[in-house]
């Protein structure tokens, strides 16, 4: 199992020097890969119906693929994960153009990890339907792997037309999506389309049967988890004392990827961020 750092978008600030220094640290420290959230905009809260989530207008973002792009030009190993993009509220041909050519660049370094979401504001700005999002998603995986694949695509879907036309460059590889999400339909959905999972749950009881049934999904469509990869985020802020035993019940679950998350831990500045991941690699190995 390998482990990775959540890029702490909310509390990195926006100097270069600052974003490139922390990247440049988890390689240094052996981490795996740099897995990044995802909002083109933050939304006042104050509107009906209540917006209920973890971020407000009052909270930064760096645009995912923007930032690999800048990532990928300060760094030579690690892997950069989207954890997740929000698909739906974007064109698909546009996030098929920016993936592959973070995936050039970088030198086969992406994982595309995407999602739903939850700010209907957002969708609204951006001109896109918050309410057929999961269906016009499954829909947009399959268009993103025909532009990556073909030089011409000509493609008639119940949301997309492509009428012979194509990215130049191509990626030189499959580019892997993952699901993220936490309930049912994602799973089933991940199950039958997706490269793997990043869940929201607890490596305890439930968990593990949430695995199980993921496991079951998998099944029905011939699949099994030795080619589908799971990708757990654990808590900095749980403390020490919690550090090796969290990554370890992940372990034991067949989890792929662990991804340690320094944000809201209390951390003041993107030095303590730095600190932080240096002293859980110590810890955790």
């Amino acid at each position: 199992m390998e482990i990775g750092v959540v890029f702490p978008q909310s509390e990195i600030g926006s100097d270069p020097a600052v974003i490139r220094d922390f990247a440049q640290a988890v390689e240094a420290l052996g981490y795996s890969h740099l897995l990044t959230y995802d909002h083109v905009l933050g939304a006042h809260p104050d509107r009906e119906p209540r917006l209920i989530g973890p971020y407000t207008h009052e909270t930064s973002f760096h645009e995912p693929f923007v930032l690999f792009g800048f990532l990928a030009a300060h760094t030579q190993r690690i892997g950069l994960v989207t954890g997740i993009i929000i698909l739906p509220q974007r064109q698909t041909a546009l996030v098929a153009k920016q993936a592959a050519e973070v995936d050039i660049l970088s030198g086969g370094r992406l994982r595309l990890g995407i999602g739903t979401g939850w700010n209907y504001v957002e969708y609204d700005a951006l001109n896109e339907d918050f309410h057929n999002r999961g269906k016009r998603q499954e829909e947009q995986v399959t268009l993103l792997r025909k532009l990556w694949a073909e030089p011409v695509v000509d493609f008639t879907g119940k949301w997309h037309r492509i009428d012979r036309a194509g990215l130049k460059p191509l990626p030189n590889r499959r580019i892997p999506i993952w699901f993220g999400g936490n309930n049912e339909q994602v799973f089933k959905r991940a199950a039958r389309l997706g490269d793997g999972l990043i869940p929201q749950f607890l490596p305890n009881d439930a968990g593990r049967a949430t695995l199980e049934r993921i496991d079951g999904y998998l099944a029905s469509h011939g699949r099994s988890r030795a080619e589908f990869g799971i990708e757990a985020q654990v808590n900095f802020g749980a403390g020490p004392e919690k550090w090796a035993s969290h990554v370890d019940a992940w372990r034991v679950l067949g989890a792929n990827y662990v991804c340690v998350r320094t944000m809201n831990a209390g951390l003041e500045t993107p030095q303590e961020h730095i600190e932080a991941i240096r002293r859980y690699k110590a810890e955790v190995g």
